[in-house]
């Protein structure tokens, strides 16, 4: 009798009631069928890496865990494996995620493949004032390159803030346009993860960050590093896009 006594305080924490499951609670949520309750200690779903996830054979729709090698919780949706949370070599947007920021809800994403294998950066010596440089600073030197260089430039012609802006892709019946050439900080940072992203040459690639009205700062991707090329050079270009 002593032992069915002390086996029934144990279980007091898991009651059920119309259905409803509680765990630390005697009064489960009536909307949920587990409603688990404690203010010291989490929940805590299976833990796994990708090959152990990817193991798994016809996962069910819904079936939660918790990756540990891009440390974000998964859920299969019936196709494939999403994220709460983007990371760096996650087919997204149109492109690869390269870097997040804000806990991996924000970040940038680089075209799967180069938009031009050698193209000029302008077609005249003149400052554009695209001169910024940091993260997302190539979306404000895209528009205002391409908006001087129309003015002055072959309008057929391209160049290579151009072939960014004009690259759009679609993906699952999304079209993503709104592509930029990257400033001298974001390329940096796409080299860095050159070999996560794929399909780089080992040549120089532009920038959108002038160095003044005859130089602009690109990137020699075989060797990480920086310098400056005139505008009339033919370098590659990669488009990047913000998230």
């Amino acid at each position: 009798m002593k032992k069915f006594f002390y086996l029934f305080i144990a279980i007091l924490f898991i009651t059920r009631a119309n259905a409803q499951v509680g765990i630390g609670t005697t009064t489960p949520n009536s909307k949920a069928v587990l409603d688990v309750s404690s203010t010291t200690r989490g929940f805590l779903p299976p833990r796994m890496d990708s090959t152990q996830r990817n193991a798994i054979a016809t996962p069910p729709a819904g079936l939660v865990i918790y990756n540990t090698s891009i440390k974000s919780f998964q859920c299969y949706n019936g196709t494939a494996w999403y994220s709460t949370v983007h990371y760096v070599g996650e087919s997204y947007g149109g492109g690869i995620v390269y870097f997040i920021y804000d806990n991996g809800q924000h970040g940038l994403i680089a075209a799967t493949a180069d938009q031009s294998t050698g193209i000029d950066w302008s077609d005249y010596n003149k400052l554009r004032g695209a001169t910024g440089d940091g993260l997302n600073a190539g979306i404000m030197n895209t528009a205002m390159i391409i908006s001087q260089e129309l003015l002055d430039y072959n309008q057929t012609g391209d160049f290579a803030t151009k072939v960014c802006a004009d690259y759009s892709v679609s993906v699952g019946g999304i079209t993503y346009g709104d592509w930029y050439l990257p400033s001298k900080y974001e390329l940096n940072l796409l080299c860095l993860q050159k070999d996560v992203v794929g399909g780089f040459a080992n040549a120089g690639y532009w920038s959108s960050t002038e160095y003044n009205s005859i130089n602009v700062w690109y990137h020699m991707f075989d060797i990480n590093f920086q310098n400056l090329s005139s505008k009339y050079g033919f370098l590659r270009v990669r488009a990047v896009r913000a998230f």
